[in-house]
């Protein structure tokens, strides 16, 4: 499913992240970026051992924020690892906001078009699925926006279960 934003495509898909062929996917990733479970778990499995040997190299990133590595063998050229709030920790929709923007300006500084997004901290992170398509979203379109001049020209929802697509179909709906 696309629809146009401020001259941008914004696209839904249902599947799996790791098969994407953009310039960079997002990995929902933890602080200290060990990527044993869920998103990372698959995109470090398929990807190779090089993306959790650079996120080693990297050491710590701070809820909100985002480091990148490598694709390895993914057919994207990058993965942006950005870290998202886990439930009660406070401040969790602040901090997803930050990192969705944080997302999209690292993107844009490494002139990358395009690039895919899984439904970051709705997982194991325990964050609702519902606000979470609601802040990506609105996120992304408040970025490209305000950003008229950015090199993204694709934003994409990859996701990957029934329950949480259909809360990001809501949201995109309302594009």
């Amino acid at each position: 499913m696309e629809k146009k934003f401020s001259n941008k495509i914004f696209r839904l898909v249902k599947g799996d992240i790791t098969k994407r062929n953009v310039d960079a996917i997002v990995n929902a990733a933890n602080s200290y970026l060990k990527h044993g479970g869920g998103v990372a778990r698959a995109i470090v499995r398929k990807g190779g051992a090089i993306i959790q040997e650079e996120s080693d190299k990297i050491d710590y990133v701070s809820v909100g924020s985002v480091a990148i590595t490598t694709g390895g063998r993914l057919p994207c050229k990058s993965v942006i690892h950005a870290v998202g709030p886990q439930m009660g920790e406070g401040d969790e929709d602040h901090k997803l906001k930050s990192a969705v923007e944080n997302i999209l300006k690292l993107a844009t500084e490494k002139k990358f078009r395009s690039i895919s997004m899984p439904a970051i901290s709705s997982g194991i992170f325990g964050f609702p699925k519902d606000r979470c398509a609601k802040i990506l979203i609105d996120e992304s379109k408040k970025f490209v926006k305000e950003n008229q001049g950015t090199s993204i020209q694709l934003v994409e929802f990859c996701i990957y279960d029934d329950e949480t697509y259909n809360h990001f179909k809501h949201e995109f709906d309302l594009i």
